[in-house]
């Protein structure tokens, strides 16, 4: 069988930084904790195409989770007209987590929630800090997060933006509450790092709020990329160099593309995107949960690049590939892949 068959597959949205629906439950702090098991990718398929095996899946303190992060008082972030102040840089929302967590209905499904999960793993997250976290980090203390405690289960409390935040005081009436924004992988590896039942996603903006089980969160991050390479770069303003950072960062990233068996027939194809003017695309996937979000069934399998750079090579009807349809996404063209193209001694088609 060829490397890559033919199989229709859904074209993402419009817009690069645009997100897509589908993740576990949430809770007010105090009600229950009860959460859909969500699995963060299909089961294995029952035949391999012809690459590698198919992949299934299946107030605290601290000193950082990362680089150092901007913070900024929560708690003035309003004109003085009263209206709503704009972001101050470093401030940014999450836009794709929030996109996401907008979507959600009052009682929302697996897979709604599904995409809240996936866009954990990529952009920023905020975190409440009791007193002034710019001077606590400048200072080296121990800054002292803000948790929430259902029945003897604690959970992490983070915000996918301002206006999150903005509710969150509102809701309690804090004061001498700061925010700081971290790395969201950071944040997930410190909750895994503790003995924390989860994380609580904007739990003062309902039904845009989500509640994110241990169990889920351990299984995204152990298929995920160890460097979150290509992800961050999606993730990121996009500039004239990204096309080229992202084909730099392929060879050394964990990869997917997403196969399945069409009506009828017994042979395993690979999904691929096509193009209102007929370009074909090879969808490729930076985390098993990207697969499942698209909804289609599919199933995982793990790609490298010098794979896909001989599936080019060998079919030149293929325009390019298409990285996380579900969004944020990417298009990247033969010539932007040109460098995985060039065959090295000893490769095979």
């Amino acid at each position: 069988m060829a490397l890559f068959s033919r199989r229709p597959a859904a074209t993402p949205a419009e817009t690069p930084e645009g997100a897509s629906d589908d993740a576990a439950a949430v809770a007010d702090p105090g009600l229950s904790a009860d959460t859909a098991a969500v699995s963060s990718t299909p089961d294995s398929v029952d035949d391999e195409p012809d690459f590698d095996a198919v992949v299934g899946i299946s107030m605290s303190s601290f000193q950082g989770l990362g680089a150092p992060a901007p913070a900024a008082n929560a708690v003035s972030e309003e004109g003085a007209d009263g209206t709503d102040a704009p972001p101050r840089p470093g401030l940014q929302d999450n836009g794709p987590l929030v996109t996401a967590l907008a979507k959600l209905p009052e009682r929302p499904e697996p897979a709604e929630l599904l995409q809240v999960a996936r866009q954990l793993l990529q952009g920023h997250l905020f975190l409440r800090v009791k007193g002034d976290a710019k001077r606590m980090l400048a200072e080296g203390e121990n800054i002292p997060l803000a948790i929430t405690t259902i029945g003897e289960k604690q959970y992490v409390l983070v915000y996918s933006g301002v206006a999150a935040l903005r509710a969150s005081l509102a809701a309690d009436g804090a004061t001498d509450t700061s925010a700081m924004a971290q790395p969201a992988q950071a944040v997930l590896r410190f909750l895994l790092s503790g003995t924390y039942a989860g994380l609580i996603v904007d739990p003062a903006s309902a039904p845009a709020r989500a509640m994110l089980s241990r169990e889920l969160i351990a299984q995204m991050m152990e298929q995920a990329d160890p460097d979150f390479s290509i992800k961050k770069l999606l993730s990121a303003r996009r500039t004239e160099s990204t096309p080229d950072d992202v084909v730099a960062a392929i060879p050394s990233s964990r990869l997917w593309i997403a196969v399945n068996k069409p009506d009828g027939s017994d042979q395993v194809g690979v999904a691929e995107a096509r193009t209102a003017d007929g370009d074909r695309l090879i969808e490729v996937f930076t985390h098993p949960i990207e697969i499942a979000a698209l909804g289609r069934g599919d199933r995982p399998a793990p790609v490298t690049g010098a794979q896909l750079g001989a599936a080019l090579r060998a079919d030149p009807g293929l325009a390019g590939i298409l990285i996380d349809p579900a969004g944020p996404w990417i298009r990247l063209d033969r010539d932007d892949l040109a460098p995985l193209m060039v065959e090295a001694p000893g490769d095979g088609d």
